[in-house]
């Protein structure tokens, strides 16, 4: 029933009248004002419900006069009374009918009640109503109320104190509930003032509401009173306790976080006065160090009061529970003293009480966050966080460690010992706690023995020092209590972190999903805000925790303990994977492995993590934890021992329970989070080998592990209990990678790479040594193969590609493994049901393959072996259904190699053979290449001689199946073919195989040439020469079936390819000397080195191309390229020709020949001319030597006739063929006229460089030069219409060359005519013969070619000069051949080149040239070209020579050679004197009469006195053609020459002898005959009578000036000789020459005396006289004959004496 309801009115009225007569019937006696009150306060009550409706309010608004009697009577101190009052008060109190000043009034009249200690309860209880049921007490009232309450709670009765205590927490509660409901009432009405910013003072409250300015003050004062100040607003409080305090404000904390938190001046208080107040009174907590127990601390610090302390601690863990928000900062420092709080060196009860504050912490992950977000995640910041799990950590390291003497319980840790090792089986260290049998959870580390209790639920921290508010000493804390709670809140902390975050991430996975759903296009990413704490949290963190666990883990002793460690361990791990954080992921997982292998284990996986680990000290505070490493003492039962698997080998190793406990988290960590694993796998898969090893276990068939003994004997020792475990393990092991088909691809591929580099691990661990390698890698990576058979193609090529480098291994059992695992896969995988099926799946079935071709690679025989045996087994099975997988099958047979010995060929060349004869029709038409392709290689290989010469018969037989399926075999290739093209078209590539324009079938016949080209290039020249005849044969027997443009293909890439290819293998071959061809075979000496070896298939090959261009001319050139195939030929038999090896430079020749149709049989040209001209051919192309163009049928080869009616029937008809074709012909044999040269050029070049003592490289042969030059008349038919002087120069260049070119001395017996007759050699004839077809054609040629001539001339003329100078070759030392009489050769002289014998060459090109020059003298271009002027040049040094001539026939030649052309020449120089072109022959020609007549060369000794005369007949015959043809003729002739003669003759006149002869001889000697003869014309042209011209008249002048001067010259030089000379006599010869010349003057006068005087010219007067002095001169000469003569000469001279009577008259005149 509520207050307000008629009937409880009704009822209060009646319940206060009868309070008011009770009272007035008590104080009727003693205290009469009270009765009166009471009795009026009757009559108001009465009067207020007559008239009033709002009785209630009425009541209210009189409450003052209402209550005033019992105020009254409460005044009267009388105990009845006060409690009648008191207990109306309440009931008034109770319907809220209290005014303000009513209320007021109580409250005094209370106060005075408890100032007089009177009904203490009763007053606790009104006060309590009063605030309780009504809200009308505020400000001072309120706070007298309150203080009241604080006074009552201070008085000596317990009772009332405590009830004191209840009321003041309940009223405190009440100011804060009034406040939160005013707040409740104005939230809607009025906008909240706004709060009011910066730091407002604490007086400023004006802006509060009534209530929320009380809950200020109260709290206010609250904080005043716990720092013992004065309260501003509880006025009249006499004491105080802090605990009491204390609580109160946590209270309020606690229960009115929302106050604080929106109320801008209480949270404003919280800043300014109750952290500052905690901090203060934490100080002597900081600053006090526990010492020794007993020494007293000499500052007087303040100890640490244990109900203080921990009440402090609650108020932190309240502030920073609910105002962290708002005092970040404070929390800051709070957090760091809690952590200082857990120092070793603070009291016992204090680190207990801290640790209980920070697993307060723990339990609350959203706090933690928050912590790493405001200090860890802030730069300038302390790290919070990290530094609570590092405090932690240090807190359980530093119970094991720092051995505390104020606690007497840790001191019996130590009894344990190391002597405790015995004890291990049984219990704990310290033996069992007293006798009891049941062994206590604990932690043992190095002797320090922990117990653990239960200390809260997990997830939930129950305190149990924090709530001992009753306790005022530090209670004693038992052992292992510190320990246990610490070990609670690192897994709480643990747990909480990881399922909030685990949380999260579930939901942000959900939501990602959601949002997929809705947009999937939409990649949308979280944001990374809250990723960034929670990587931020457990990187701050996991360096402690790692500590901390792996600590705890290594001293544990209890199984339920060691799982909870290994658990938080194992969370704490995936998490980090989740989260991708690599390095502690690693780090914990590396913890779980080490605790799995026994102590010490030397792994370096793990070594080197745990190395980078402890390189870090994490520094708290100031101190550092380290990583601590495990104790090897852990008191454990040993359950087995067995072998380390390492490279040393060492003693045995011992598992412990904890090591297998350990193992089956790593199993379970592997198996639940092997998704988030990753690079991980590492470290847990090389842990799980160690073990697997340590334990013994072997892996059998399908890579499954079973427990096996170890070869090494009987190291591995198992207790019962691992025993009945190990097929356990051996099972989950099992499962762990079968259950790796539901890992995500991303994580197979980890678990992969880890299997692969542990198994590479294994791999070089088992290098060096024959010891048992570890399979388990490899057998667990077939095992992972296996079961993920449906989505093999992802690990398949990481999988292979491991294990095929394991068959690679030199350990024998390693690599069988390794290739077990690759077949076995393989196999399966082709066996394997894929969906959809392999047949349709071509890439996934050549994928499966490929490993199967790799395995070729392998060197080791039994490897190879496998393979075999395999491809073996898959034709058997799935042979017919191979289909794609062709390819890959007969790679593998394919795939042999030189170095893998003779069995493994064969067996592979069986498998070939077996395809061959019964797989061809059934594999894809697209693999026969491949089989060529096989069959080829099988041909190279240079194990099996046999089994290469069987495989070019298998080629053979391999060409005639294509032969006979032609038809079907092109259908198949060219549908695939068009399906080929369509893909290469969409993906806008060209296609690509091998010869690709030319159609799929011929592609195989050129697959199948080329690979016979290859051999026809084979090192052996058995193999060779086998190729080669299949080859040309093949090409011959089935060429019909290519199509014209793969022709273009077998010309270019097969038959110029394998030219090239020879050509370059013969240049470069070895000229070293083979001894026997193995065994005893002899080998011929033309074949008895490499290069001589090689020369042989060059000849083969080249002959074989030519004869396809012979015989294929007419198919050949109609390919667009002909003219540059033609042009490539000619390049190949050009090199072959300039080859230095005679062989094949002459076969070259041959072959040149055959494609110029040269040297073809006349049968063969067996249709007469006129039979082609009908056809419209025109005859002038047609000679024996025509080149068929494209129109010309070709008639030469008898087995092409048939054909050529079918295939050139229409061309048969054809018109005459046009321009082009006679074009296109001639640039065909002018590119044969081009290969022609520069083959000449190189052959004739002469060596460069070196002196004559190298030996030249190579000096071209005879039979080759002569071939060479006999190409030149024939190839010269096609070209003459363009034959060009630059031409001719060319030829002219190479004829010169080849002529020079001297013999080896061995082989000149067979070349060299014997040497007394004049024969030339044939290759002379051929050089002579080329330059008469030239000229025969210059002949009957047109006007232009007439130019040749000169340059015809001038090479003759050059041979002419080989008579006297013989062509040097480059610097080469040669013997010359000469004139037998001088030089009998011997035929093995040192000189090892013999030049050749010129002279018969040099004479028989005289002949030519004289005939010709008389062919032709008349000739413009000879008359411009002064080619008469060139061959007096050419013969002057013959004539000049003379006698120094190697051969004597020579200069008689010259000489009436020079009179031949001359009596040509000189009429038709005179003719042509004015012109002016024969001025420059003049000189010349006077030059050659004077090397000739007065020649410098000495006759020989042994010529005859006959012989001599008859020189000398050939002299008087130049000087009579002087007389006849030249002087008379003067007029025509430039003076100059004829004064030249005029000196010659005066020269011959006077003298001629020699100065070599004897006395004796001088008669004959002299050529007197000659000296008359010259004297006599001399003479003649000096008188001529007839002077019929000037000019005439001169020559007379000229001769009689130059005998006269002559005359003075010698008289001269006489008259000095013999005044020199002294007593003794002159030489013989220049008295006989004084005499002549005095002679000669004698006759002069006698001459000129006869002549008529004006005939004589004055100046020949003055000389003859002004020889007259000169004459007295030598009168004092002492020889009588010199005498005789000068009296002669003197005797005319008398006429002179006396002028002439014409003197006069001619002076005159």
């Amino acid at each position: 029933m509520s207050t307000s309801s008629p009937e409880a009115v009704k009822k209060l009225l009646e319940n206060m009248q009868t309070d008011l007569r009770s009272l007035s019937m008590e104080c009727k006696k003693k205290f009469p004002p009270v009765k009166e009150a009471a009795e009026s306060g009757i009559v108001k009550i009465k009067t207020i419900a007559a008239r009033n409706s709002d009785i209630l309010a009425t009541l209210k608004e009189n409450s003052s006069e209402v209550v005033q009697p019992f105020l009254m009577g409460c005044g009267t101190k009388e105990p009845k009374i006060t409690q009648l009052c008191l207990a109306a008060i309440q009931r008034l109190m109770s319907h809220e009918v209290v005014s303000e000043a009513a209320a007021g009034n109580i409250i005094n009249m209370l106060w005075q009640l408890m100032e007089n200690g009177l009904e203490e309860l009763k007053l606790l209880q009104t006060v309590l109503v009063l605030l309780t049921t009504n809200t009308v007490v505020h400000d001072q009232v309120l706070s007298k109320a309150i203080v009241l309450c604080f006074r009552l709670h201070f008085t000596k009765d317990n009772i009332t104190n405590n009830t004191a205590a209840a009321t003041v927490r309940q009223v405190v509660t009440v100011v804060f509930e009034r406040m939160v409901a005013e707040d409740e009432r104005f939230k809607d009405i009025v906008d909240q003032p706004p709060p009011v910013q910066g730091n407002t003072n604490r007086r400023s409250v004006s802006t509060l509401r009534p209530s929320a300015k009380d809950a200020y003050m109260l709290f206010q004062d609250l904080c005043q009173l716990v720092n013992a100040d004065a309260p501003y607003w509880l006025v009249g409080m006499t004491e105080m306790t802090r605990t009491f305090g204390l609580e109160l404000l946590e209270s309020v904390l606690n229960d009115f976080p929302g106050v604080f938190l929106q109320h801008q001046e209480f949270s404003f208080l919280l800043k300014e006065r109750v952290c500052p107040l905690v901090i203060k009174l934490f100080s002597p907590n900081i600053k006090f160090r526990q010492g020794n127990s007993s020494a007293a601390s000499p500052a007087p610090v303040e100890k640490p009061y244990f109900p203080i302390c921990m009440r402090l601690l609650r108020v932190v863990s309240v502030l920073i529970k609910h105002f962290y928000s708002l005092l970040v900062t404070e929390c800051e420092i709070f957090l760091s003293l809690l952590v200082k709080f857990l120092d070793g060196e603070k009291p016992q009860w204090l680190r207990a009480v801290a640790v209980e504050s920070v697993h307060r912490l723990c339990v609350q992950p959203h706090l933690l966050r928050s912590f790493c977000l405001s200090y860890d995640m802030k730069q300038h910041s302390t790290k919070v966080f990290r530094d609570i799990v590092n405090a932690l950590g240090s807190f359980i390291q530093s119970l094991f460690i720092v051995l505390n003497t104020g606690n007497p319980a840790a001191t019996n840790a130590s009894t344990g010992g190391s002597g405790a090792q015995g004890a291990a089986q049984g219990g704990p260290g310290a033996g069992g706690q007293g006798g009891s049998l049941t062994t206590q959870a604990a932690f043992e580390y190095r002797g320090t023995w922990i117990p653990l209790m239960t200390v809260s639920v997990q997830g939930s921290a129950k305190a149990t020092y924090l709530e001992m508010l009753d306790k005022v000493e530090p209670p004693s804390i038992p052992e292992g209590y510190a320990m246990s709670v610490a070990f609670s809140a690192l897994l709480d902390l643990v747990r909480g972190i990881t399922s909030m975050i685990e949380r999260e991430l579930a939901k942000e996975e959900e939501e990602a999903a959601v949002r997929r759903e809705a947009n999937p296009d939409q990649n949308t990413q979280p944001e990374p805000g809250a990723h960034l704490v929670w990587e931020e949290m457990v990187s701050t963190c996991w360096c402690g925790l790692l500590a901390a666990l792996s600590l705890l883990l290594d001293a544990s002793t209890d199984e339920t303990a060691t799982e909870s460690i290994l658990k938080a361990e194992l969370t704490v791990a995936a998490l980090c994977g989740r989260l991708g954080l690599v390095t502690p992921r690693d780090a914990f997982i590396t913890a779980i492995c080490k605790a799995s292998l026994p102590p010490h284990y030397a792994l370096t996986v793990l070594s080197s993590n745990t190395a980078n680990l402890n390189n870090k000290a994490y520094s708290i505070q100031g101190q550092s934890v380290q990583i601590i490493s495990s104790s090897s003492e852990s008191h454990q039962q040993v359950v087995a021992v067995g072998q380390p698997l390492s490279v040393q080998p060492q003693g045995t190793v011992v598992l412990t329970a904890k090591n297998i406990q350990c193992m089956r988290t790593l199993l379970n960590l592997a198996h639940c989070h092997g998704a988030v694993l990753g690079t991980s796998w590492q470290l847990v898969l090389a842990t799980l080998q160690h073990l697997v090893w340590i334990l013994g276990l072997k892996p059998g068939v399908g890579g499954a592990l079973k427990p096996g003994r170890a070869v090494e004997g009987p190291s591995t020792v198992l207790t019962t209990a691992v025993m009945t475990d190990l097929p356990v393990i051996a099972n989950i092991l099992s499962r762990l990678f079968e259950s790796s088909q539901y890992l995500d691809d991303v994580s197979l591929h980890h678990l992969i790479n880890a299997l692969c580099s542990l198994s590479l691990e294994a791999v070089e661990m088992a290098y060096g040594t024959n010891k048992e390698p570890s399979l388990f890698a490899v057998a667990k990576l077939l095992e992972t193969g296996l079961v993920n058979m449906d989505r093999i193609e992802i690990l398949w090529r990481p999988l292979t590609g491991h294990l095929l480098e394991v068959c690679q291994h030199p350990n024998a059992r390693m690599r069988e493994w390794g290739a077990e695992a690759v077949t076995s896969l393989i196999k399966a995988g082709l066996a394997y049901k894929h969906n959809p099926p392999l047949a349709q799946n071509q890439r996934l079935q050549l994928l499966l393959l490929n490993p199967l071709k790799e395995l070729s690679n392998v060197l080791h025989a039994d490897i190879r072996q496998k393979q075999l045996e395999s491809v073996l087994q898959i034709l058997q099975s799935q042979g017919d259904s191979l289909g794609p997988g062709w390819p890959l099958v007969l790679g593998v047979i394919g795939a042999i190699r030189n170095d893998q010995g003779e069995s493994l060929i064969r067996t592979a060349f069986q498998c070939l053979q077996l395809v061959v004869t019964d797989f061809l029709p059934t594999m894809p038409c697209a693999c026969l290449q491949i089989v060529v392709d096989v069959a080829g290689s099988f041909g190279l290989q240079n194990q099996e001689l046999n089994i290469s010469l069987t495989s070019i018969g298998l080629l053979w037989n391999i060409s005639d199946y294509f032969f006979q399926r032609g038809e079907a075999i092109t259908q198949e290739l060219e549908r695939e073919e068009a399906v080929l093209q369509k893909h290469a078209q969409e993906k806008g590539e060209p296609l690509n195989r091998p010869f690709h324009p030319a159609p799929p079938f011929d592609c195989l016949w050129l697959c199948l040439y080329a690979k016979l080209g290859q051999l026809c290039v084979d090192p052996r020249p058995a193999v060779r020469k086998s190729a080669g005849q299949t080859m040309f044969s093949t090409i011959a027997a089935h060429g019909t079936l290519l199509q014209q443009s793969t022709w273009h293909i077998v010309v270019w890439k097969v038959l110029f390819h394998l030219l090239d290819c020879v050509r370059k293998s013969s240049t470069t071959a070895d000229k070293e000397k083979i001894e026997s061809g193995g065994g005893n075979i002899l080998i011929h000496h033309s074949r008895d080195t490499a290069e001589k070896q090689w020369a042989e298939t060059w000849v083969l090959t080249l002959a074989g191309v030519a004869r396809i261009f012979n015989t294929r001319r007419y198919l050949l050139q109609q390919l667009g390229d002909f003219f540059k195939a033609w042009e490539v030929l000619l390049d190949h038999i050009q090199s072959a020709a300039l080859s230095k090896n005679s062989e094949v430079s002459l076969a070259a020749l041959k072959s040149f020949q055959e494609i110029l149709q040269i040297a073809t049989p006349v049968k063969d040209s067996a249709m007469p001319t006129d039979a082609l001209a009908a056809m419209g051919v025109s005859p002038v192309l047609i000679d024996p030597l025509s080149a068929p163009g494209p129109g010309r049928p070709l008639l030469r080869s008898d087995s092409m006739l048939e054909r050529l009616t079918s295939y050139n029937g229409a061309e048969l008809q054809a018109p005459p063929p046009g321009e082009e074709s006679a074009l296109e012909d001639a640039a065909l044999w002018w590119s044969a006229w081009n290969t022609w040269y520069r083959t000449g050029t190189d052959s004739t070049r002469p060596p460069s460089g070196g002196t004559g003592t190298d030996r030249p490289s190579f000096v071209p042969s005879q039979p080759f030069l002569t071939a060479l030059v006999q190409i030149f008349p024939a190839l010269y038919q096609h070209i003459k219409t363009g034959f060009s002087m630059e031409d001719l120069r060319k030829l002219g260049v190479i004829l010169h060359g080849a002529v020079s070119i001297p013999i080896s001395s061995d082989a000149s017996p067979f070349i060299l005519p014997s040497y007394t007759e004049a024969v030339l050699t044939s290759l002379q004839e051929a050089v002579l013969t080329a330059l008469d077809v030239l000229q025969k054609a210059i002949c009957v040629g047109p006007e232009n070619l007439q130019v040749m001539y000169p340059a015809v001339f001038e090479q003759l003329l050059l041979f002419v000069e080989f008579s006297c100078k013989p062509p040097q070759y480059g610097k080469l030392e040669t013997k010359h051949v000469a004139n037998a009489k001088y030089n009998q050769i011997q035929l093995f002289a040192p000189a090892e080149w013999v030049a050749l014998n010129y002279v018969p060459f040099a004479e028989r090109s005289l002949e030519v040239v004289v005939d010709l020059y008389h062919k032709t003298a008349c000739h413009k271009a000879v008359i411009n070209e002064k080619v008469l002027q060139n061959i007096i040049k050419t013969l002057r040094m013959p004539l000049g020579l003379k006698y120094g001539c190697p051969s004597e026939s020579t200069w008689k030649l010259a000489v009436s050679s020079l009179l031949k052309v001359l009596s040509t020449g000189l009429p038709v120089a005179r003719q042509h004197a004015s012109s002016g072109k024969f001025d420059t022959m003049w000189p010349e020609l006077a030059n050659a009469f004077e090397d000739f007549l007065f020649t410098k060369s000495t006759p020989p000794d042994n010529v005859s006195i006959q012989e001599f005369q008859k020189n000398e007949a050939i002299d008087v015959e130049v000087v009579q053609l002087i007389s006849t043809e030249i002087l008379p003729f003067a007029i025509f002739i430039p003076k100059d020459f004829v004064g030249q003669i005029m000196a010659m003759l005066n020269k011959g006149s006077i003298h001629s002898q020699s100065s070599s002869f004897t006395e004796a001889e001088v008669d004959v000697r002299m050529r007197e005959e000659f000296s008359k003869v010259c004297f006599e014309t001399l003479l003649q042209f000096s008188f001529s009578n007839k002077v019929s011209t000037p000019q005439e008249g001169y020559i007379s002048r000229m001769a009689l000036s130059v005998l006269l001067k002559r005359s003075q010259d010698v008289l001269r030089r006489y008259v000095d000789d013999e005044r020199l000379s002294g007593r003794c006599p002159l030489p013989r010869q220049q008295v006989t020459e004084i005499i002549f010349v005095l002679k000669a003057i004698s006759t002069l006068m006698d001459s000129l005396k006869k002549t008529q005087p004006e005939n004589v010219d004055g100046t020949t007067w003055a000389q003859v006289i002004a020889l007259y002095p000169t004459l007295v001169e030598c009168i004092t000469c002492s020889s009588s004959e010199v005498s005789s003569a000068l009296k002669e000469a003197m005797g005319p001279f008398k006429d002179f004496m006396q002028p002439p009577v014409s003197r006069v008259q001619n002076g005159e005149s």
